[in-house]
């Protein structure tokens, strides 16, 4: 092995122990919290969640076995069988996403009928929608023999290995790729500038309010002024920031990935085998990503995950504690150690 392609192995193998531990974190607060469960967003949440788990247990070890042994990691039946579950995975996730900035949008430009218009069965819908969507082309896909070992991402992906169905292909790949892609880009988009919008527009009449405040109280400390000013500040910039990293990741995770794949559908253009597999190093850095962007960092996640370790932690420190005094009490006699007992 070339050292690309220990580099390349290495960063395969941190991205599926972040992506297992991340997310199985997020499973973890879902359990525990009864808040988190209640809420309709946490659906769309633990459906991206399982995506992202079965894709680092399916997919990205057989990118490992791929990029260590340079050929088909498995028979054509397993190959067939991953292909099928990364590519319905990944539209899935895609959907997920978009579903999310679709319950953002609603909860923020109408927050009086927001629970009228998104209840558990408008999500339970949402996300049945979601399935259907995602496993439409993975089904097209296996019944026309398009799932296969992909050399260039040392993969089990989407892959035609006959030049006669070349344009079926062609438009097959293009089809899919803008109503996953393209489709859930827009719709981020699209919600998330009518939220950052809506607040900005809140940050204004905020910002109206403590300006005014601030000129009435004329004894006022030049701290507490400044202090007014720099809290104004972050808040027109905390809204851009959020709706940045949803976009911004979106974007860098998926888009080289996707835009390989296209580009690879032309013969004229030749590509690098270590860019292949770079770009989907990338798609796969999205299942990191999202347990940090949607929820880890969310202050209702950080309180749960939180009291989920300092009760485990509590919990073995008490054992401890009484592994701790039983031999000591092995060497008090017993009718002491019973006396004991009862003070």
């Amino acid at each position: 092995m070339s050292i690309w392609e220990l580099l390349l192995a290495f960063l395969v193998v941190l991205l599926m122990l972040v992506a297992l531990l991340a997310n199985v974190l997020v499973l973890m607060c879902f359990l525990y919290s009864a808040d988190i469960r209640k809420q309709v967003p946490g659906l769309f949440i633990l459906n991206l969640t399982f995506c992202n788990l079965l894709m680092a247990v399916s997919s990205m070890p057989l990118t490992l076995a791929g990029i260590i042994y340079k050929s088909q990691p498995a028979g054509d039946q397993v190959c067939h069988a991953v292909g099928f579950l990364e590519t319905f995975l990944t539209t899935n996730s895609m959907l997920s996403m978009a579903a999310l900035s679709i319950d953002r949008w609603i909860a923020v430009v109408f927050p009086l009928s927001y629970h009228s218009k998104m209840r558990y069965r408008d999500a339970a819908l949402i996300l049945s929608y979601t399935w259907l969507h995602s496993a439409s082309f993975p089904i097209v896909a296996a019944s026309l023999s398009w799932l296969g070992f992909h050399h260039l991402y040392a993969s089990c992906t989407l892959y035609n290995k006959r030049p006669e169905d070349r344009t079926q292909f062609v438009i097959f790949t293009g089809v899919f790729h803008a109503l996953s892609f393209l489709l859930s880009l827009v719709v981020l988009c699209f919600t998330y500038l009518k939220v950052l919008k809506v607040a900005r527009f809140h940050c204004k009449r905020i910002d109206v309010i403590t300006m005014q405040t601030l000129v009435l109280l004329v004894d006022i400390h030049p701290s507490v002024r400044e202090r007014c000013l720099e809290e104004q500040r972050r808040r027109r910039q905390r809204a851009t920031k959020k709706i940045s990293t949803f976009i911004g990741t979106f974007i860098l995770c998926f888009a080289p990935y996707v835009i390989t794949r296209l580009v690879e559908l032309s013969s004229v253009v030749h590509i690098n085998s270590h860019w292949g597999i770079i770009s989907k190093c990338l798609a796969y850095s999205k299942a990191v990503s999202d347990p940090f962007v949607y929820s880890l960092l969310r202050h209702q996640y950080k309180k749960t995950w939180k009291d989920i370790i300092n009760k485990i932690l509590k919990r073995s420190s008490i054992n401890s504690s009484a592994l701790a005094g039983e031999p000591h009490s092995r060497n008090l006699p017993h009718g002491l150690f019973v006396e004991t007992k009862v003070v």
